[in-house]
C-alpha cells in the first residue's frame, strides 16, 4: 500500500522486513484546544475522572496551560484556543477497565451527555475491544472511551 500526498508524491510504502517494532514508544501527550481551560479541567477531572496536572500553576499564571493525566506516561494538555486554532483533533481514545467504563457512563449521563450510541466491537491499539462510545467535551472535542477484555 502507498499513501499519496496532495501533490502526488508517495510518502509511505507497505512495511517491509526493515520495519522495526515501535513497542517501546508510548503516546506522551495530546493537545486539545479549549475555549476555557478551567471548564475543560472540570469536565476531564470531575466527569471523566482524570487527575489534574499544573492547574494551580496555570491559574497563577506560571504555566501556559493545564493538563490531565491519562496514565503514568500519557497526558492531555488543555491549551487555550485564543482564537488561533485552525484545526481540531478528530478524536482521542481513552482505554480503561470495564468498571471504569461503566462508572464513566454513569458520570456522563449525570451531566446529561448522551451515551446511547455504543460501538461494538471496536478496534484500537490493543486489538479488538467489546465496546466503546464517543462523547463530546465542553469544547466539542470528540472523546472515545473503550475497554478491553483482559
Amino acid at each position: 500500500m502507498t499513501v499519496e500526498t496532495a501533490v502526488g508524491g508517495s510518502i509511505l510504502s507497505a512495511p517491509t522486513k526493515n520495519f522495526r517494532s515501535i513497542r517501546t514508544m508510548r503516546l506522551d501527550h495530546v493537545v486539545l484546544w479549549t475555549k476555557d481551560p478551567a471548564i475543560a479541567m472540570d469536565f476531564y477531572t470531575r466527569v471523566v475522572g482524570l487527575e489534574p496536572i499544573r492547574f494551580d500553576e496555570f491559574r497563577a499564571g506560571d504555566a501556559p496551560f493545564p493538563s490531565v493525566r491519562v496514565s503514568t506516561d500519557s497526558i492531555i494538555d488543555l491549551s487555550p484556543d485564543n482564537g488561533g486554532a485552525q484545526h481540531r483533533v478528530n478524536h482521542v481514545c481513552l482505554a480503561m477497565t470495564k468498571a471504569e467504563y461503566d462508572a464513566l457512563i454513569d458520570r456522563l449521563q449525570a451531566e446529561g451527555i448522551d451515551t446511547g450510541d455504543r460501538l461494538a466491537p471496536t478496534f484500537g491499539a490493543r486489538g479488538w475491544g467489546p465496546e466503546g462510545m464517543y462523547f463530546p467535551d465542553p469544547d466539542g472535542n470528540v472523546i472515545e472511551a473503550r475497554y478491553y477484555d483482559d
